[in-house]
């Protein structure tokens, strides 16, 4: 099967999914619109020491208030939930970002002007539901302008990109690339991820630098 083949094929079935999401999303989503998240989720190193009655304890004082949490950034994990079914959580991390990043292909290369991104990502479902999604079609790239970018199908030397459709069971894990074609000259701020395609109400967002 020729790589133009293999392209289209993966074309098509990445708009028949995408199609179908819309339809039953639109069908089952009534919370009313999406948020954004921006918390990472706290692991065993950053959690605080438990106490272990030692020490005597300490009278109470008053503390200032607790400073505004910063918000995640590329490495960390947002843990996500989806809109359409309870069970579909997972975590997901922002690895890194590659940019410019090179097309395999030297016959499929970014338009003029412009140049691929590839962002890697880590998928590990929580709940009882396994991952089977696009990646794809859930992530997308945010430049300092606000202006958001969605991805292209190119492959590049990033690294693998994500299977179509990707499927992780419950408790394991998945990393893959997507890939987003933006103007030279762009700074890139942020990373957002959802499940449910792209159409779950929560948002995972990650500040990029």
């Amino acid at each position: 099967m020729s790589a133009a083949t293999r392209r289209t094929r993966r074309a098509a079935a990445l708009l028949l999914g995408a199609t179908l999401v819309t339809l039953t999303a639109t069908a089952c989503n009534s919370t009313g619109g999406p948020s954004v998240s921006t918390e990472a989720k706290q692991t065993a190193a950053s959690a605080p020491a438990a106490d272990t009655g030692s020490a005597p304890a300490k009278p109470a004082e008053s503390k200032p208030a607790e400073a505004a949490k910063a918000p995640a950034k590329i490495g960390d994990t947002i843990a996500l939930k989806g809109t359409l079914e309870k069970s579909n959580t997972a975590d997901v991390t922002a690895v890194k970002v590659v940019d410019p990043a090179e097309s395999t292909n030297e016959y499929l290369t970014a338009a003029d002007g412009k140049h691929y991104v590839a962002v890697q990502f880590q998928i590990k479902p929580t709940g009882a539901k396994a991952y089977g999604e696009t990646p794809w079609s859930s992530a997308k790239v945010v430049d300092t302008q606000g202006q958001s970018y969605g991805p292209t199908l190119a492959d590049t030397k990033a690294g693998p990109s994500f299977q179509t459709p990707t499927n992780i069971a419950s408790g394991e894990t998945g990393k893959g690339f997507v890939v987003f074609e933006v103007p030279n000259g762009t700074k890139l701020d942020k990373v957002r991820f959802s499940l449910d395609n792209g159409f779950a109400d929560q948002v995972g967002q990650w500040k990029i630098g």
